[in-house]
């Protein structure tokens, strides 16, 4: 059914400052998940793990990227539990900071050099720490924005949060792109990739003093005045709502294999493999993560006009096109035919991401929402982001980019056949 597009009022003062905290909070989150897989693909092969050869090294960190996916579920587990507790605001702010320390002492790691095994035992701990408190922020950060929207403006409301991922982006490597512009190559990798870390804690800040002024939802607020809330969120979801965990987790795979691919492994690929300049495919993917911000803007709008589950499987199918377009555009070396095939994948990542905010809380109750919505949206980025830079370099390195376009539409469409079995309660 066409999901309503009444004429609700625009946003006040209030939902302006809740809309701003759900997405300064998302942005923080992805910058501090950028500035890593940036970091990954440029430097920390060689800084933290003791291989000679440069592949291997660069799998070892892309490895190290993964941890931190490994840790969202457990964190998802752990913040949903209390934010389907005692609320969505207090276990947002925790999460915060939680995720905001562990970046701020990355900056202060030694290196393999300076410290032996110890220094990558500690980035994996700290890695571990950021995923974390990412298990909460998603799930949180979209629930603050969804559960107070107006009728027929969840898909608007949703996309919010959605809008994060570029801005984090852009930050995270419109920074390192400037550093490597001011910074001789021997000073960014002695010292200068720290500098994006320490400055995480400003934008950390700013997220605490939204956050901080904002109230509860009026979801929340509902399921206290019908009774107490659930005492183990999580065994109620696995009892009860299982179907739509699992669905939601499949549903979500697509946005993460088109975001890592698109970013993280092109990143590592055009600068080891292809010898492209760090600046030039930077500000390759700085152009190209504009055409995700379109893409997550016009599916929150033409969600709200036919429905979240709609959009997203249209987007499915324009992401299976997206990987056969990537692999020859990325393998020709030529930065214009780089750039358009960077552009479709994250144009098409704005449909497959967009719409994921009004979609996911749709598929459960608001008593285990939070845990409900954190569980799924972390698994899938298991699936569909940890295990993707790793498996899509080792796919480049003894089969060719064609394995890994195939092994995104592969993704991509996993994620079609879960949108096209699932169906959304029929209220929020």
């Amino acid at each position: 059914m066409a999901a309503s597009t009444s004429s609700a009022p625009t946003p006040g003062a209030s939902h302006r400052r809740i809309l701003l905290a759900s997405l300064v909070g998302t942005s923080v989150e992805f910058y501090d998940f950028y500035i890593y897989a940036t970091a990954a693909s440029l430097v920390f092969g060689p800084l933290f793990f003791p291989a000679g050869d440069p592949s291997a090294q660069l799998l070892a960190a892309y490895a190290s990227l993964a941890v931190a996916f490994f840790a969202r579920p457990v964190g998802a587990w752990a913040f949903g539990h209390y934010g389907d507790r005692i609320g969505r605001k207090s276990t947002l702010v925790v999460s915060l900071m939680l995720m905001g320390g562990s970046t701020l002492a990355i900056a202060f790691l030694p290196t393999y050099a300076q410290a032996g095994y110890l220094a990558p035992v500690l980035l994996c701990l700290l890695r571990f720490g950021q995923g974390f408190g990412l298990g909460g922020e998603w799930g949180g950060a979209a629930l603050l924005a969804v559960e107070n929207a107006p009728p027929g403006w969840r898909g608007r409301y949703g996309m919010v949060p959605q809008l994060g991922a570029p801005v984090g982006f852009i930050a995270a490597n419109g920074l390192f792109l400037l550093l490597g512009l001011v910074m001789s190559a021997e000073d960014f990798v002695a010292w200068g990739w720290r500098i994006p870390f320490v400055l995480s804690i400003v934008l950390v800040g700013l997220g605490l003093w939204v956050r901080l002024k904002i109230t509860e939802t009026p979801a929340f607020a509902q399921v206290l005045e019908e009774g107490p809330p659930p005492s183990v969120p999580m065994g109620e979801l696995l009892r009860d709502h299982w179907r739509a965990a699992l669905g939601g987790t499949a549903g979500a795979i697509a946005c993460f294999a088109v975001y890592y691919i698109a970013t993280a492994f092109a990143l590592g690929y055009a600068t080891t493999r292809l010898g492209i300049a760090r600046p030039t495919i930077l500000s390759m993917q700085l152009g190209a993560i504009l055409f995700m911000a379109a893409g997550i803007v016009l599916s929150g709008i033409w969600a709200d006009h036919r429905d979240a589950r709609h959009v997203l499987t249209r987007g499915c199918v324009f992401a299976v096109i997206a990987g056969f377009v990537l692999a020859p555009g990325l393998g020709s070396g030529s930065p214009p035919l780089m750039f358009a095939s960077l552009a479709v994948a994250l144009f098409a990542m704005g449909f497959v991401y967009g719409p994921l905010g009004a979609w996911l809380p749709g598929l459960f109750p608001a008593r285990v929402r939070y845990t409900g919505v954190s569980l799924a949206f972390n698994m899938a980025g298991i699936i569909g982001g940890g295990l993707t830079p790793v498996a899509a370099e080792t796919l480049a390195r003894y089969g060719g980019l064609s394995l890994v376009g195939g092994y995104l539409a592969a993704m991509s469409l996993v994620s079609l056949v879960a949108l096209m079995m699932m169906r959304p309660r029929t209220s929020m």
